[in-house]
């Protein structure tokens, strides 16, 4: 298969990269999933934060930003997003979009922890990322120029000393497939999924990393991996989110015997960033001898909760909690990997023609710790940058593919001997317990060790199909965040190590790793 651009992923970065693309040139997308909506993007519910009122400023946006971040953002990276941000919203509008409005036609706002105004977008309550998905899709079957393929799974890039040519692909409808391409752009999602408690897509295991890492791509800021506080906690059932637009809206954390315990840990209350708020859980849950808080609605007007919160107030009643009377028990959970592959302001990577984009790259916008609601802002930014800097670069390139022999070294074939599924449910347990919210050398260092042994027989195996292929690149993230938390020996943002609390004031400095040399 020949293309001018091969999109992998489908979430609102690679959307909105495909959207970029100039007409004239043809454009792959393939994403692993049976549907363009399974992906974190079309999950994800607070909003998308951006000054659309005139009693807020780029400069507010840009310190709650950088404050959150925990003095490793880059600087020149939050202004241009947040700057760019009421372009990329009222572009989204002009295809579409429908977001929450206040009678006199202004788009509703709502406030989020580190958010010290009102800047919160959000679309039929608490479904944003479905409707900006929803728009996008919409668009991109539009476009004559732009083919989408669903159910193909990206094994690996396709790299020469030129850089990179493409993708050898395992597709449901075509089989195994190498795809030639101009330009390739990553845009494959985040690796929540290797963690037992998680908020992500079942999607989210790291591929794109992981294929990156393997063609020579630098990773970055593997260790600060964002835990949200308040994942919806029943036992037995999947782990849903509870959206922080809900505290936003006056939610109160309460511990089992009806304590509002959040002030005791920090000023801001329920409104502290996400860090702040996960870690406090976390010691509440240990003082009480508890495994969950709650989230209490029942001082706020039910009608207005039930409107404000339609997809929670109905995933709750499916467990009989009715939230606006009931308290809902929440636990921290992962929620969105601030590192990844590093890129620059056009999202494009060391690897020549080759870019990455949202939460599968590290772009210096979020630092340490994500601000709510700026990941979907990223998304639309550097998903624009992206396709129309390819778009540009493709245009250059010559006319002429041709078909590169492959090499590969030989690998053994994984026996049926392995039950991938035990592993994969074993390596989500062993990162819960020893690499999540608290982390400390002893039990980093055990984690480590049993990831290592995992290596000697999972990643020495060729599988046959993307179950083997997503428990690698899961042994592969993981590995890469354990050996950043143990290298990084502070706390700063939501990486905290409790044998070293404090912030280092000289830790202002990336972790980095290109294959399997770190620096």
């Amino acid at each position: 298969m020949f293309t001018d651009i091969l999109i992998i992923g489908a979430g609102l970065a690679g959307l909105r990269a495909a959207l970029a693309i100039h007409p004239q040139l043809q454009v792959l997308m393939i994403t692993k999933t049976p549907e363009l909506t399974t992906s974190n993007s079309d999950r994800a519910q607070g909003g998308i934060a951006s000054v659309l009122s005139p009693e807020d400023n780029f400069e507010g946006h840009i310190k709650d930003t950088l404050t959150a971040g925990g003095d490793l953002c880059d600087s020149k990276v939050v202004e241009r997003v947040i700057h760019e941000g009421p372009r990329r919203i009222e572009e989204l509008v002009k295809w579409g979009a429908n977001f929450d409005l206040n009678a006199d036609g202004a788009i509703q706002l709502g406030r989020e922890g580190g958010h010290q105004m009102n800047r919160v977008a959000h679309a039929h309550g608490d479904a944003t990322g479905h409707e900006l998905v929803r728009t996008l899709v919409e668009k991109v079957h539009e476009a004559e120029n732009i083919k989408v393929w669903t159910g193909a799974y990206t094994v690996d890039l396709l790299t020469t000393e030129d850089g990179c040519v493409g993708a050898l692909v395992k597709s449901t409808k075509y089989g195994r497939i190498a795809i030639w391409a101009r330009q390739t752009i990553l845009a494959s999602g985040g690796v929540g999924q290797i963690y037992r408690e998680t908020t992500n897509a079942v999607t989210a295991t790291g591929d794109g990393m992981a294929i990156a890492l393997r063609a020579g791509a630098v990773l970055r800021d593997m260790e600060f991996m964002q835990f949200h506080p308040t994942v919806l906690y029943v036992a037995g059932s999947a782990r849903h989110l509870i959206t922080e637009a809900i505290r936003g809206e006056g939610a109160y954390l309460i511990d089992k015997n009806g304590y509002r315990f959040m002030y005791d840990y920090d000023s801001r209350g329920e409104l502290a960033p996400r860090d702040v708020v996960s870690r406090a859980i976390c010691r509440q849950m240990i003082k009480t001898d508890s495994g969950n808080v709650f989230l209490t609605l029942k001082h706020k007007n039910a009608e207005m909760i039930k409107a404000r919160f339609p997809g929670i107030y109905s995933t709750c009643q499916t467990f009989g909690i009715d939230i606006t009377k009931d308290p809902i028990p929440v636990r921290p959970g992962a929620h969105y990997m601030m590192g990844g592959v590093q890129v620059d302001e056009c999202g494009r990577t060391n690897i020549k023609n080759l870019y990455a984009v949202g939460e599968v790259s590290s772009s210096g916008l979020h630092g340490a710790n994500r601000l709510a609601s700026n990941s979907l802002l990223e998304a639309l930014v550097y998903g624009a940058a992206a396709g129309e800097t390819a778009s540009v670069a493709a245009q250059e390139m010559s006319n002429h593919f041709q078909v590169i022999p492959l090499e590969y070294s030989t690998q053994k074939v994984a026996g049926d001997v392995l039950h991938l599924e035990d592993i994969q449910n074993a390596l989500k347990s062993l990162m819960w317990r020893y690499a999540a919210v608290n982390r400390e050398r002893k039990r980093l260092e055990e984690a480590l060790s049993t990831l290592n042994k995992w290596h000697t027989y999972v990643l020495s195996g060729s599988f046959k199909s993307p179950v083997g292929w997503e428990l690698q690149n899961m042994l592969i993230v993981a590995t890469m965040l354990v050996r950043a938390a143990l290298a990084r020996e502070e706390t700063r943002g939501c990486h905290n190590r409790s044998d070293f609390p404090e912030m280092d004031p000289q830790g202002n400095y990336h972790i980095t790793f290109v294959r399997e040399e770190s620096s």
